[in-house]
């Protein structure tokens, strides 16, 4: 909570899902990020705005302070929507703030630096703070689209590789061709079997190891780049699918929502 007595909450929309949860305020936690409980998902195209005010109304009944990072305007734009009407229906105040990049503590040196989504900063400003000093950090994401990004040993974000996540790769086959099928379960990080003895199971065996080939080589020329050893962390709902591809890797679910948690301070202390 702040000085004020608000709950803060933070919030990830993201091209599919939107991921909240409350940050916890921890006296004495040495920890690198801020703790965050409750974890709330929604669908980003589409989503109850009564769940969302179950939610808000059991994590956070008093006064609240939401903090949204977004790579989906849309999606945003009803979430703040919803919210301000919990706010009003329920005579409650709940302020809300857009997380930028300039928010984060995090030094961006790429070449386009507004134009990087900010999850991705998000979860590398919570890789650098939790890393090892004398060690350089690869966050791979794997979400709607998978992500492995570095960060060198004094905490620059040096940019990356982009590639369409399982459920991209399984509609762009169903859609491109006249029969083969979408394989949702693919989202979920199933593991893949080969072969594959029906064309689902091929289709999934084809998705599956070839993100664990792509991320495992990726993740390989990302380490020969930045040199020493690399931290590895990973996240992103389908992160069981390469999970056993990168054996030492840090796995956090909250990555992102921990690194939007890290904007608090620079946001209390320019309010």
């Amino acid at each position: 909570m702040t000085a004020s007595g608000e709950t803060i909450v933070v919030a990830d929309v993201g091209n599919t899902r939107i991921k909240m949860a409350v940050v916890v305020d921890e006296p004495g936690r040495t920890a690198a990020w801020p703790a965050v409980t409750g974890r709330q998902d929604l669908i980003s195209r589409e989503f109850r705005p009564s769940n969302l005010q179950n939610w808000l109304d059991r994590v956070a009944p008093g006064s609240a302070l939401i903090l949204v990072a977004s790579v989906h305007d849309a999606a945003a734009a009803r979430l703040e929507a919803a919210v301000a009407e919990v706010s009003v229906t329920r005579h409650r105040p709940i302020r809300q703030r857009r997380v930028v990049r300039e928010h984060l503590p995090l030094v961006v040196d790429v070449d386009e630096p507004s134009r990087v989504g900010i999850d991705r900063l998000a979860a590398a400003a919570a890789a650098a703070a939790a890393k090892a000093p004398d060690c350089p950090a690869i966050i791979v994401d794997c979400g709607t689209a998978t992500t492995v990004d570095l960060v060198s040993i004094d905490g620059r974000f040096l940019g990356g590789a982009i590639l369409p996540g399982p459920e991209l790769l399984s509609r762009a086959l169903a859609e491109g061709t006249s029969r083969l099928p979408a394989v949702a379960e693919l989202d979920h990080g199933t593991f893949p079997v080969m072969p594959g003895r029906s064309t689902q199971t091929a289709i999934a065996a084809g998705i599956g190891f070839g993100m664990r080939g792509a991320v495992s080589r990726l993740v390989a020329e990302a380490a020969a780049v930045l040199g020493g050893r690399p931290e590895v962390f990973l996240t992103g709902g389908s992160r069981g699918i390469v999970r056993d591809a990168l054996p030492g890797a840090i796995e956090s679910p909250d990555l992102v929502l921990h690194g939007i948690a890290l904007a608090v301070r620079t946001l209390q202390s320019k309010s």
